[in-house]
């Protein structure tokens, strides 16, 4: 056990917390006033908290097991993990949580007024994750990110007090293209677990096999393949992009760093020339930064 993974295991809050360094989008910046931080921050820790649930990745030493009432001989049962976590998320609203993120989530969920069903689909997706591993079609695709990435739009408006109909149509846009460059970004480490998020329709249609997605480098096919749902997911972020002149003040900012993250992922995508195998392509702080600009410019 590394040093890090030790300090995880004595406070799985913090470690969980801490993770939102490495997320290809500003989870809570400092220039967001305090009370949207520390509602951003607590709805972070729901949603990285049951990602690593649904995916093994908890703390070593199953402290989030016991916490959540899970006997030891059942901590690495995902399907009873998450079903002891939705029960403690019911308790948010309810009454007092046992998990110190969900009770983190309690003020948050008071003061914003937040529903339950935004967290109850990022579980719902988790649950997914559990039975199906392949995704035949595209729409079927875009029905998953519907559950696991666009309650996180959905909330950061619900915090922010910025909800309307089409401000949730374009924020659905977003996250689900954000969705997609991850999962193109991930293409091995999904495989690893046994996941595959190309859609099968679009494999056969570029001629494209499960053992091609294993090799160290990708043939011309995979990346003939992740420039084809590269340019879908930054179709869907330009149809979203409007979501960030809509709004104003230091709101606006956050959710240009949303869509420059997506853009600047696909950017990095494209400089690898759409091989993602060898590992993620990610951007660097100054491609961020300049992506930025052009989403607040309105260009890109």
């Amino acid at each position: 056990m590394t040093a890090t993974e030790a300090a995880y295991a004595v406070d799985p809050e913090q470690g969980t917390l801490a993770k939102a360094a490495d997320e290809n989008f500003p989870v809570a910046p400092f220039f967001l006033p305090r009370a949207w931080r520390t509602d951003l921050m607590a709805v972070y820790g729901f949603a990285r908290l049951v990602d690593d649930i649904g995916d093994g990745d908890l703390a070593p030493g199953g402290a989030d097991a016991r916490i959540l009432g899970v006997p030891a001989d059942r901590a690495d049962d995902r399907p009873a993990m998450l079903d002891a976590f939705e029960e403690d998320l019911r308790r948010v609203f309810d009454g007092t949580p046992r998990h110190p993120l969900l009770r983190r989530l309690v003020p948050t969920v008071r003061r914003r007024s937040l529903t339950p069903e935004p967290f109850l689909g990022l579980i719902a997706a988790n649950r997914q994750d559990q039975l199906v591993a392949r995704y035949e079609t595209y729409d079927d695709l875009l029905a998953y990110c519907e559950l696991s990435a666009n309650p996180v739009g959905r909330l950061v408006l619900a915090v922010t007090g910025t909800s309307t109909p089409e401000r949730i149509r374009r924020s659905d846009e977003i996250c689900t293209a954000l969705q997609i460059v991850e999962h193109l970004q991930d293409v091995a480490e999904d495989l690893g677990r046994d996941r595959i998020y190309l859609p099968a329709e679009d494999m056969k249609r570029f001629h494209v096999r499960e053992s091609d997605l294993a090799a160290p480098t990708a043939n011309a096919s995979v990346r003939a393949l992740i420039a084809y749902e590269a340019a879908r997911a930054r179709d869907l972020l330009n149809e979203g992009a409007p979501l960030v002149g809509s709004v104003h003040g230091r709101l606006r900012l956050l959710l240009a760093g949303f869509v420059a993250g997506g853009r600047a992922a696909l950017r990095a995508i494209a400089a690898a020339q759409h091989d993602v195998l060898p590992g993620p392509p990610r951007p660097g702080k100054v491609h961020l930064l300049r992506e930025a600009g052009l989403v607040l410019r309105g260009e890109g």
